[in-house]
């Protein structure tokens, strides 16, 4: 599984890379059983049937994503030696495992806890960190790693453009998946639900195996499809030396971008973990609270797909400071959501900012450091990223439980977001100093 194929890319009728664009944002929806959004369906139902509360079942989440996150960095050496077919297949047929298992989980709790004789909720606690972890680290990170990357390896020129249709699609197909999943719980109850994800998992790992390919130079073939590319308004114009990874981790650029990343990534954990509870706390019904995901992806799959065609010719730091004012707009809506008006803020500030997560988390490692360690660099953020996802869920719900309030997180989260927007002044690329000062 390196580079040997059962057909050879070269010898495709189209450039490969468009196969690949295609696969990957296949694998990419494969990961959905361990994003947030692939999870929060089966909160209230799992919890139920373990006997956690909300507090503890938030606890085993953010714990097992606070595990994952400290073997991100690994995978994405992983990715860097043995190739995204091995790393991603072996990622999809653990997650596939963990689902087949997860759906056990009310069955395997009350056996423990009659072994061992102690009716205690550590066990079912334990029980769910152990499968989160699994989730979290297969599902979130590895997969989405592997696949996303892959994609960015066969495109330079053309990066944002062929961004811009994954990014699209798989917008599309996390917004309507809580509903798919909610239907899926609804008809078969919660196991049924993950046992059905678990086959369908186990199908797309033989689609990897036969499609996923890395680099395009391994077979002949060159970035874009075409040697000597010309457009000459494109930022990435010329051949540029990749960094190493320890030169990446000192720049200035490596850590706001991570952390702007990481900081979408924890605001819409928490917001999606809880958004029932966030709805009801502020005088809207359930069905308010699932159908905001609608609007908001419309304004998330606009914004991601319009600046994913301008990022070939667009400055990092100007979506870098439209991220920002997404985000702050958004913590600014969840600390109005009373007033009504914050809503709108809510919905557009998220809407902006999680359609810039999927442009920058995607090019903005191959444009800041080249593609030869783009798995361990992007590995590190991405460790970032699962790690703010996994202080989410606990942050909301004792913000709520201990302190009366969402607001009591939304606050400091306009904090942050301001010291992100200072210290992002002198956030310039690294590879391209002539472009971006």
């Amino acid at each position: 599984m390196t580079n040997k194929s059962f057909f050879h890319p070269a010898k495709f009728p189209i450039f490969y890379g468009y196969a690949i664009v295609l696969v990957g944002t296949i694998g990419m929806w494969a990961s959905l059983p361990g994003q947030t959004v692939g999870v929060s369906t089966f909160t209230d139902p799992v919890k139920n049937a373990l006997g956690l509360s909300r507090d503890q079942f938030s606890a085993a989440y953010m714990l097992g994503t606070i595990l994952s996150s400290l073997f991100i960095g690994a995978a994405g050496r992983w990715f860097d030696k043995y190739g995204a077919r091995v790393v991603a297949a072996g990622s999809a047929l653990v997650l596939s495992l963990g689902l087949f298992i997860a759906s056990y989980a009310d069955v395997m709790s009350e056996n423990i806890q009659t072994l061992i004789d102690i009716q205690h909720w550590l066990v079912p606690f334990v029980l769910m960190v152990a499968l989160f972890f699994v989730f979290r680290f297969s599902g979130q990170g590895v997969l989405t790693l592997s696949s996303r990357n892959m994609v960015m390896k066969w495109f330079e020129r053309y990066r944002g453009r062929v961004n811009a249709f994954s990014a699209l699609a798989i917008s599309m197909g996390f917004s309507i998946s809580p509903v798919l999943i909610d239907k899926l719980i609804i008809g078969y109850n919660w196991n049924g639900a993950w046992q059905f994800m678990s086959l369908s998992l186990l199908l797309i790992t033989g689609l990897i195996i036969l499609t996923f390919r890395d680099n395009p130079e391994k077979y002949g073939l060159v970035p874009d499809g075409c040697k000597g590319c010309k457009d000459s308004k494109t930022i990435e114009g010329k051949d540029l030396r990749s960094f190493e990874p320890q030169e990446a981790f000192k720049t200035r650029a490596f850590w706001m971008y991570s952390l702007i990343l990481a900081f979408n990534s924890f605001f819409i954990t928490g917001l999606t973990f809880h958004i029932v509870s966030i709805f009801s706390e502020s005088g809207f019904a359930r069905a308010d609270a699932i159908s905001i995901f609608i609007p908001m992806s419309v304004v998330s799959v606009t914004v991601s797909l319009f600046f994913n065609f301008m990022s070939d010719w667009v400055h990092l730091r100007v979506l870098l400071y439209i991220m920002i004012f997404g985000g702050f707009l958004a913590a600014a809506g969840l600390v109005a959501m009373e007033l009504g008006w914050g809503l709108y803020l809510l919905i557009v500030g998220q809407g902006i900012s999680a359609g810039l997560f999927a442009v920058l988390n995607a090019i903005a490692w191959p444009r800041l450091f080249g593609r030869k360690y783009i798995g361990t660099i992007s590995g590190k953020a991405m460790s970032m990223i699962v790690f703010s996802s996994a202080l989410a869920p606990v942050a909301f719900s004792l913000s709520y439980t201990k302190l009366g309030s969402y607001s009591f997180v939304a606050i400091p989260s306009l904090v942050f977001i301001i010291f992100l927007a200072i210290a992002s002044i002198r956030a310039k690329n690294p590879r391209l100093p002539e472009y971006d000062q």
